[in-house]
């Protein structure tokens, strides 16, 4: 394995999390710029992208990282601690994002984004040590398989009938016996990073493992660029064929939805490797680059920010309260021609903000990991 460090990946990592925070935060969630929506329940957005492709991102990472330590002869079990710690980390700060600020012990979400890359890249990892590529493919197959079967076959409890339809289907009803009041407030009955849907999503990641392995290997940059485009253009042709039998559904993460996405961020993943390992052009990059380095600080920082803006209260002359962001947008930005435009101009100003922030710290050579 190769030290030097891709650039090409960093800029891939800085796109999507500057996506990330574009997308959660709207000056309005009722005025939410259409291409920054979710689909609704079925199909897939640009916007439903972007979690999967930070899972892609975090399997070519742990390639590098775990085989360069494995190359240099650090003890396996070291590395298992490694491993846990980073977990345990990752799930603790999802914990503070998701509670933050009141901390319900009783109601407090217990799934999210960071709790859901924590428990995939905690699994991943392990069998990433474990076994051997062929190996690591067949486990993938059998997830998404398995999945696909155990969501189209078995009834949901209760109903009689097999159900996909939004806290109606298996997943949901899994949610519901274990997590209990502990899932997303706005669904109540399921949850997006739900427990069962967690299986499908570690398969995303060996997606990018199996990137990650290829990069490593000695082949030419072009060869490398090839070989991902058609792998690319293959997935989503097979991701599209699935979804007449298991529909192409975020919230479910069903099987047909971890090929199409898989295979959508091996060809974004083509197009930056290209323009920036293959042709050199990386002026385009920096911001990227910028976000990229310092990406699950960024994240963690916009998340709490984001919330803080809720809590600061601002009362009207008439004696009515509303939340600093709620007053901004609808003082100075609703109006901006249309809501939905004012609703995307917080969000770019929300993202420059974030920007400003992780450019000091790259400028001062400061990168947050864990």
């Amino acid at each position: 394995m190769k030290d030097n460090r891709l650039l090409s990946l960093d800029v891939f990592r800085g796109i999507t999390i500057a996506a990330m925070i574009l997308v959660n935060n709207p000056g309005s969630w009722e005025y939410v710029y259409d291409p920054l929506e979710h689909a609704e329940w079925n199909g897939c957005t640009p916007t439903d992208l972007i979690f999967p492709f930070f899972l892609f991102i975090v399997g070519i990472s742990i390639t590098f990282s775990l085989k360069k330590r494995m190359e240099r002869g650090d003890d396996r079990r070291k590395l298992l601690g490694s491993i846990l710690r980073r977990s345990v980390i990752l799930f603790l700060l999802g914990l503070i994002i998701t509670g933050f600020p009141s901390y319900e012990l009783s109601s407090i979400r217990i799934p999210g984004v960071l709790q859901r890359i924590a428990v995939v890249y905690l699994v991943a990892s392990i069998i990433f040590l474990k076994y051997q590529v062929k190996t690591q493919m067949i486990i993938s197959f059998v997830i998404l398989v398995s999945y696909w079967l155990a969501m189209t076959l078995i009834p949901t409890p209760g109903t009689g009938s097999v159900l996909l339809e939004p806290g109606a289907n298996l997943a949901a009803w899994i949610d519901r016996q274990i997590l209990g009041s502990h899932l997303w407030e706005y669904t109540e009955t399921w949850d997006p990073e739900g427990i069962l849907s967690t299986f499908p999503a570690i398969t995303t990641t060996f997606i990018g493992i199996f990137t990650g392995a290829l990069l490593g290997s000695d082949k030419s940059n072009t060869e490398k660029n090839l070989m991902i485009f058609v792998a690319g253009s293959i997935m989503i042709t097979a991701g599209y064929i699935w979804d007449f039998a298991f529909p192409i559904n975020k919230n479910m993460w069903s099987s047909s939805f971890v090929l199409y996405t898989g295979g959508i961020a091996l060809l974004f993943y083509a197009i930056c490797f290209w323009l920036i390992e293959i042709s050199g052009k990386t002026k385009w990059a920096y911001a990227f680059k910028v976000f990229g380095m310092n990406a699950i600080a960024v994240y963690f920082l916009s998340e709490i920010v984001g919330k803080i803006l809720y809590e600061i209260l601002i009362t009207y002359p008439d004696g009515s309260v509303t939340s600093l962001k709620e007053y901004i947008y609808s003082e100075y930005l609703m109006n901006l021609i249309t809501p939905e435009i004012g609703s995307l101009v917080w969000a770019i100003t929300f993202l420059s903000v974030n920007y400003i922030v992780v450019f000091i710290l790259f400028r001062r050579r400061i990168f947050i990991k864990i």
